[in-house]
């Protein structure tokens, strides 16, 4: 009798471990880009509005054209980011941009496109992902992963430092938090994702943008500060129109 449930607390305790797999942040991640449509997205024509500009973006297994079209009070303007460097267009002409405003500029379409699509990008050349712990948030189990960039490759923002909560159930990404330099210090901002839709087979999210009035806190504890309404909404990160060929 002893033996028969010496045997049973065996089994039990090996289907235990098998129900608590642990997962390293890079299955994590390949999950999460699995599931919000990543391979499509490097082969696909992504077209969005967010608030008074018009983006697309065009990509070809490694091959990219990210836009941005908008109107001043005169003009048409297009900015295009692509393997080649940035480019500004005006009424269809394209125009010489000053040297100092390149980055910026690039910066600015990049960011937007960027984060339309996330976490498509997380597995590119320059990302670094380490498992920080699984948490709670609002009643539900997270994987929460701490993402930052190498100097090379990792653009002129390299140094910002990302946490990606990922839903430990269906491994979507419903939180993220990320720091970066300002001119006083350190900038934080904390993103709860809302309104998922699926364009094609493409997971789009909108956001709510959160701020923290406490500098002192780390960007991986943002969560702790949401969880007790600590946090400040700042605004809504919305796109509209969003289509996928």
């Amino acid at each position: 009798m002893k033996k028969h449930f010496l045997l049973i607390t065996v089994a039990m305790f090996f289907l235990s471990c098998e129900k608590e797999k642990e997962f390293s942040a890079q299955e994590i991640i390949d999950k999460t880009i699995e599931v919000t449509g990543g391979d499509k997205i490097k082969n696909a024509t992504i077209a969005f509005d967010f608030r008074d500009k018009h983006y697309k973006a065009t990509r070809n297994n490694g091959l990219f054209k990210l836009e941005r079209t908008f109107k001043d009070s005169i003009n048409t303007i297009r900015d295009v980011l692509s393997n080649e460097g940035f480019q500004r267009y005006i009424n269809n002409e394209i125009v010489k941009v000053s040297d100092t405003m390149v980055p910026k500029y690039a910066a600015s379409v990049n960011s937007v496109h960027y984060f339309s699509v996330l976490p498509y990008g997380l597995n590119d050349a320059a990302v670094n992902k380490k498992y920080i712990e699984k948490v709670n948030v609002k009643g539900k189990p997270y994987h929460k992963i701490e993402i930052t960039f190498n100097q090379e490759g990792g653009g002129e923002d390299f140094e910002d430092v990302f946490v990606y909560w990922v839903n430990a159930e269906n491994f979507k990404t419903d939180y993220l938090a990320y720091s970066y330099r300002e001119n006083h210090g350190i900038g934080l901002r904390f993103r709860e994702a809302y309104n998922e839709r699926f364009v094609n087979t493409i997971r789009f999210v909108d956001y709510k943008n959160y701020k923290s009035n406490d500098t002192t806190v780390s960007v991986s504890d943002l969560d702790d500060l949401f969880e007790n309404n600590k946090l400040e909404l700042l605004s809504k990160i919305d796109l509209e129109n969003i289509s996928v060929n």
